[in-house]
Parts: C-alpha cells; structure tokens; sequence
C-alpha cells in the first residue's frame, strides 16, 4: 500500500463514529507527517481546521502534525496561520498550550527566518491565565525546553536569557531545572514541592 493511499484511508476514518478508531487514525497521520510530510501535506487545511476541534485528542494531534508539514510548507501555508496556530499559548487550556509551544519548536527549525516571532510568542506563556499558577509553571517549564531547542536560530537571544533567568526563582523544581540547564548554572533556592498539572 503507497503512503498515499494509507494517508487518503486514515483521514477517511478521522469520520468514524468510533473514537478509538478516530484516535488510532490521527495518531497514525501525525507518525507519517514525521516521516513522510509531503503525503499529509495535501490535507493542510483539514488540519487547521482541527485546532479549533472540541476533541481534545483530535486538536492536540493536528497541533503537531501541522508543525511536521513545516518542512515541505514551500507554499507558505503555516505562515499565513502562524498567529493562529500559536493562538493557544495566550488561550486557557495548559495542554494545548504545551503542544502548541512543542509544535512551534518544530516550526521555527524547519523555518528559522520565524524564530525569532516564534520565540517571542513562546514567552508570553509567562503572563498566560491557565487554571491554576502551577499550570503556568508547567508550560514555562515547556518554554524553556522549546527556546532551548531554537536558540541556534534566533538573532538576538538577551530577551529569551532574561525569560529564562527569572525561572530560576520559579516554584516549580522542574521548571527550576530546566532554567538552570539552559543557563548553565545552579540556582540556590529551596526545593519547593510541586503540585497540581501534568502533561498528558
């Protein structure tokens, strides 16, 4: 069976009334978006489509799916959506925040001439209204992670050495880490114990 063919059957089955068969199908398109973008890229448009979808499974994938076609998009498409695409991270829900921000990492590599817009929207994560404190930690801490990844392609990285210097004092002890790995040095403070948000 040609990628074509199994990429054209499994966005038949997105329609399934059967959601396992649904999550089974969209998982399979964002691996194939992985390794093979060029067949996904054809469907662009049902996948944008989809950040907006009330299925949760069915967003969170089409969130990283689109950020896999980045590397065939010679048509300029994710450009034209980008303020949407990363719409998310300003938005209330810290999952679609945190794939939206791994998403956008993938984005500015294969693009590097939008990483410095890119990391700039990643780091409004910081002033996000999440359901709770600890849920903001959470994506700082996917923050950091993702401007770590880009960092090679910025132009001008004080603002992205500033964001991550402040969460040195951060309350979570694993967004306290990942600062201190990015920067490079150990911060001092007191462990606090972590509660609340996770990323599924």
């Amino acid at each position: 069976m040609s990628v074509t063919f199994r990429v054209q059957k499994l966005i038949s089955s997105l329609e399934s009334s059967k959601p396992s068969v649904k999550y089974d199908a969209v998982k399979a398109l964002r691996t194939i978006s992985e390794r093979a973008p060029h067949a996904v890229y054809p469907h662009f448009d049902l996948f944008v489509n989809y950040l907006r979808h009330e299925n949760s499974i069915l967003r969170w994938n089409a969130m990283l799916i689109l950020a896999n076609l980045a590397s065939v998009d010679d048509e300029g498409q994710l450009d034209e959506i980008l303020d949407d695409y990363l719409a998310a991270i300003n938005g209330c829900r810290m999952i679609d925040a945190a794939n939206t921000i791994r998403g956008a990492a993938v984005i500015a590599c294969a693009k590097p001439y939008l990483a410095d817009t890119i990391a700039s929207r990643i780091m409004q994560v910081e002033h996000a209204n999440y359901a709770t404190p600890e849920c903001r930690n959470v994506g700082i801490g996917h923050a950091i992670e993702a401007l770590g990844r880009i960092r090679p392609e910025l132009a001008d990285t004080r603002d992205v050495q500033r964001f991550v210097a402040r969460q040195l004092e951060n309350q979570r002890p694993a967004t306290r880490k990942k600062a201190e790995r990015f920067i490079g040095k150990k911060s001092s403070g007191k462990a606090r114990a972590a509660v609340g948000c996770t990323l599924a």
